[in-house]
């Protein structure tokens, strides 16, 4: 199995994610810069880390979406290869036109950086499979533009779809419908505002998070 982690000016969280996936799946992890134009052959997991993807101006992830290498990253997830934005990779994924919405500043105006405990919405998809059964899970959010928002229409279609995978118990950033995540139409791109690489080995509070990256590359 082998896995690329895409680095932007500003993501902190890109080391973080190659060792969760590493420790949690066994996959080879490639670093890819963003000024980068082609990807690693044979790739079965990309992921876009969080951080503040240059410095967070303009837009949360406005300015990394436009980056060199996210063009491969949307051939590659067009093919159906399995793609994860976390926190800032969330919103670089909502500004690029791959997922649906956007990330806006809390409602309470203050970052929220706490463990969470998130309801899985739909346990079907290539991302949740491995919970067999589970209802919660608990991970790590570390945001200030973290409230995800829809218009209506969009909010119905994703709920009707299955498209909503996470929403969380206790809504720390007042997002619509408490959406913590979700996936594209084809359901092999997950956004997601929780941190599953802060969360995957037992020591760090909740190992739930290995099972989503487990859950990916289980499904290539």
């Amino acid at each position: 199995m082998k896995a690329a982690v895409i680095v932007f000016p500003g993501s902190n969280c890109d080391r973080d994610c190659k060792v969760a996936i590493e420790r949690s799946t066994g996959a080879a992890v490639e670093m890819v810069w963003h000024a980068e134009t082609e990807l690693p052959k044979g790739l079965d997991l990309i992921v876009l880390p969080g951080g503040f993807s240059y410095g967070d101006y303009l837009r949360c992830g406005a300015m990394a979406a436009l980056s060199p290498i996210m063009g491969e990253v949307k051939v590659a997830a067009g093919r159906g290869v399995a793609t994860i934005g976390i926190c800032n990779g969330f919103q670089v994924l909502c500004e690029a036109q791959m997922l649906p919405g956007a990330l806006l500043r809390n409602e309470a105006l203050k970052y929220v950086c706490k463990t969470v405990e998130l309801e899985i919405t739909n346990a079907q998809t290539r991302f949740t499979a491995g919970y067999a059964g589970r209802r919660q899970v608990a991970m790590t959010v570390g945001n200030g533009e973290g409230n995800f928002f829809t218009d209506p229409a969009t909010l119905a279609r994703l709920e009707g779809e299955g498209q909503v995978v996470f929403r969380y118990v206790d809504n720390p950033n007042g997002s619509t419908a408490a959406i913590a995540g979700i996936v594209n139409d084809a359901g092999n791109v997950l956004g997601l505002m929780p941190h599953p690489d802060r969360a995957f080995e037992a020591e760090l509070g909740s190992a739930d998070g290995a099972i989503l990256f487990q859950s990916a590359l289980a499904s290539a």
